[in-house]
């Protein structure tokens, strides 16, 4: 199977190459240190599996995701995270990623993450399973991280240029971002969006 591996710390890329062709059933077609150049090698090299961590410059792993679903040339892809976030994790599932799996786990359940997504099923962090089919997590994710992170830039005072430079995204991105909350919350304004996010504590 070919595998694009996205990672922004060259050790991590390196690492997990290693232990994938360890198997002998994982070729790596690609590496990449930021969301461009991702999303650049995947759309290009079309592998069987992709394993995208979830924060990188440019672009996060999770809209790398949402863009190749929507382009309809998303491969398997399996988002690797720092953080066993649940929200997180719904965030990326729902982009149209088929698995997550946290930096903390065992080394083996990256192959078996992406041998699961290549035969066309899901893999999810065993430590996560339980809470994502919580109640619970439905409610958290009301806004997505990526939402609640902007609104929560946008309530301590910065401009969405500010937040943008921040974030390292596009402030195309953080207008969509904001325009989607608001839909959500149902508000007539970025400051009514913000203002209903704090009093449900959806804001970091």
């Amino acid at each position: 199977m070919t595998c694009v591996v996205a990672d922004d710390h060259p050790a991590i890329i390196e690492s997990v190459s290693r232990t994938l062709a360890a198997t002998g059933e994982f070729t790596i077609a690609g590496k990449a240190t930021d969301g461009a150049d991702a999303l650049a090698l995947i759309r290009e090299l079309q592998p069987d599996v992709a394993l995208v961590d979830i924060e990188m410059p440019l672009l996060d792993g999770i809209e790398i995701t949402r863009q190749l679903v929507e382009e309809g040339a998303a491969p398997g892809i399996v988002i690797y995270s720092g953080h066993g976030d649940p929200v997180r994790a719904l965030d990326s599932l729902r982009a149209g990623a088929r698995g997550f799996v946290v930096k903390g786990s065992p080394l083996d359940d990256l192959p078996r993450a992406l041998r699961a997504v290549a035969e066309g099923g899901t893999f999810v962090d065993p430590d996560l399973a339980a809470v994502l089919s919580g109640p619970k997590s439905e409610r958290a994710s009301l806004l997505t991280y990526r939402e609640r992170e902007i609104l929560g830039l946008l309530a301590n005072g910065l401009r969405n240029d500010e937040v943008a430079l921040s974030l390292t995204i596009s402030p195309l991105t953080v207008r969509a971002h904001v325009r989607h909350a608001m839909e959500k919350l149902k508000a007539g304004t970025r400051t009514e969006a913000v203002a209903i996010a704090m009093r449900q504590s959806l804001i970091l």
